[in-house]
């Protein structure tokens, strides 16, 4: 493991995920807002535990995954953001079986701010050159207007739609081609 980020922005440092770093991504989960397009449950430090193992493994088996994504300097989590292998089990005619798959999580104080937009076109980049281009789906939640325009940005186009058994509201799929 590298005592350096992988990736920089203009604001952001781009982390693999390390040991420990399941208490930051708690703290951030830890707020009914940041969690209310997340199927909205509380995610417990064994949730975040459970997220940090999923985004290692992506890393290791695949040669990418979830970033964690600090301001430049400093320590505390600020965000959860990448591009990784995914098996939502939607069925095979969606495309979220083993699938390339984005996703972006940022603290609440940076909404607004355009901080998903700048660290997501930064992944984006890094994975096109490093993995090739290729297509990457993503999925959000109806109604997460803020995540709807961060996917645009990024060039994903909406391909769909699907509400998996059990789940209140319905999901909008995207791909990036």
């Amino acid at each position: 493991m590298t005592d350096q980020p992988l990736l920089t922005t203009e604001r952001f440092e781009l982390w693999q995920p390390r040991a420990g770093d399941h208490r930051g991504l708690h703290a951030m989960l830890d707020d009914s807002e940041t969690t209310r397009f997340l199927g909205g449950a509380a995610q417990s430090e064994s949730d975040a535990f459970a997220r940090m193992l999923r985004n290692a493994g992506s890393w290791a088996l695949y040669g990418y995954g979830t970033f964690i994504v600090r301001k430049k300097g400093q320590d505390h989590i600020v965000g959860s953001c990448g591009v990784f292998r995914s098996h939502r089990g939607f069925g095979a005619d969606l495309g979220f079986d083993d699938a390339v798959e984005a996703g972006w999580i940022v603290h609440r104080d940076l909404w607004g701010q355009g901080a998903a937009r700048e660290i997501m076109r930064a992944v984006l980049a890094w994975f096109d050159a490093t993995h090739g281009k290729q297509r990457i789906a993503c999925m959000i939640e109806e109604g997460n207007e803020a995540s709807d325009r961060v996917a645009r940005a990024c060039g994903f186009v909406r391909s769909g739609s699907h509400n998996p058994d059990g789940r209140d509201g319905t999901l909008m799929l995207y791909e990036r081609v």
